[in-house]
């Protein structure tokens, strides 16, 4: 009981946490190292731009139709096996990655990765929800994901050095080595979680799937899910493109922006995690949906801007993203019955890797560019897409705020 009282966290939470934080450092680095190395990729493989659309998608892909296809059995295990298990699956996906030589076997690689990676990172939250109670979740929450911006800040820039000095396959090597030390750490470090195979109800695991994706109260969550994925990354794909050519960022400098933006992301997420767990964490939702649909508007509206000012405008954009995405992040782990968590942050980890994929093809219908040296046209527009999603997620949030209350009373 005072465990659940408590507002602080116990010397195994930390290093619980900790050890997902890295864990989830490795699974983002290797999803967002395969983009700045593209172009060396492409060029040593002999592959067309379809192709490397091809292998980056395979990867999203693969990651959501595993985590529905795994869902009804991950509530049968420990959490701790299954942790072992798909991140063992990870890297031996990712050591394939290093030790390919043609596009196909590239390919293959991306598709096993990506198999292992979606479960791996849907039983970090799921550990997370079982380990940590509801009033420790949102500092929990913002302190795996903090890997983000460590792998953004540290991760990538080592990681391009690596390839440039030692080819290409030296970065999956790269993060294999420090997946294998993690590994150990599982091993070692985590007691067994399985407090959850006390209240299994459904014995057959395709049951077990069904009855979770048919509670409406879930429905509401993975809709919620959904549309915060697809908010969080519409902007994302072509941001690149816009500041070049619309606002005028070198190459030279485009380091210098998404760097500072990740060490704001230091800053801002332990903030976030501990406002989520002091005052309402729906109110700051919406707070932090009002301040990022600001921020969108004047993003997109961006025209030849100086340095200094691209850079700060980014990184209040990330700061009002994250002000978002931390709050209903804890609030989401809050849905599930104890015993359904394991199947409920599979499905939700799929749909978010689903409505990523959406969120890029709707961008792309919306925003053209007549050369390729040209302004981005319609960026405006997307911007206007993205609050008018802002607006359904809020009133989505809204509902399951409701039922978490509803299931507390």
């Amino acid at each position: 009981m005072k465990q659940e009282i408590s507002t602080s966290f116990s010397t195994y939470q930390k290093i619980i946490m900790l050890s997902l934080a890295f864990i989830q450092f490795a699974i983002i680095l290797d999803f967002m190292i395969i983009a700045p190395i593209g172009d060396i990729l492409m060029k040593t493989l002999s592959i067309s731009t379809e192709q490397f659309g091809l292998v980056v998608s395979s990867y999203a892909f693969s990651a959501a139709i595993s985590g529905i296809a795994v869902a009804g059995f991950v509530d049968k295990y420990d959490r701790k096996r299954v942790l072992l298990v798909f991140f063992t699956g990870f890297i031996i996906g990712t050591l394939l990655c290093g030790l390919s030589t043609t596009y196909v076997e590239i390919l293959a690689s991306r598709i096993i990765t990506g198999i292992f990676a979606g479960v791996t990172s849907s039983a970090i939250f799921t550990i997370i929800a079982d380990l940590f109670a509801p009033q420790l979740r949102g500092r929990a929450m913002s302190g795996v994901q903090m890997g983000f911006a460590v792998s953004q800040i540290l991760g990538v820039p080592l990681g391009i050095f690596i390839s440039n000095k030692f080819g290409w396959n030296s970065s999956f090597i790269f993060i294999v080595v420090l997946s294998v030390l993690m590994l150990i750490g599982i091993v070692f470090l985590f007691e067994p979680i399985n407090a959850h195979l006390q209240k299994q109800s459904d014995k057959n695991p395709f049951l077990h799937l069904w009855h979770t994706v048919n509670k409406k109260q879930y429905q509401t969550g993975f809709l919620a899910i959904m549309f915060l994925a697809v908010g969080g990354f519409i902007l994302m794909p072509f941001s690149t493109v816009f500041l070049v050519n619309n606002v005028h960022i070198s190459y030279d400098n485009l380091p210098i922006v998404f760097l500072c933006t990740g060490l704001s992301s230091l800053v801002v997420m332990p903030i976030v995690g501990k406002l989520s767990d002091k005052f309402d964490r729906y109110r700051l939702f919406v707070f932090g949906s009002c301040a990022a649909a600001i921020m969108v508007t004047i993003y997109t509206h961006l025209s030849v801007s100086p340095l200094w000012l691209v850079i700060a405008i980014n990184m209040l954009l990330f700061a009002a993203i994250m002000s978002r995405m931390s709050p209903v992040m804890a609030l989401n782990t809050m849905v599930p019955k104890q015993e359904d968590r394991g199947a409920y942050m599979s499905i939700s980890s799929s749909l978010q890797q689903i409505a990523g994929g959406a969120g890029s093809i709707i961008a792309g219908m919306i925003v053209f560019q007549p050369t390729t040296s040209s302004p981005l046209q319609h960026f405006d527009i997307l911007g206007y897409v993205v609050i008018g999603i802002f607006a359904m997620c809020i009133y989505l949030v809204h509902r399951m705020y409701l039922n978490i209350q509803k299931n507390a009373a």
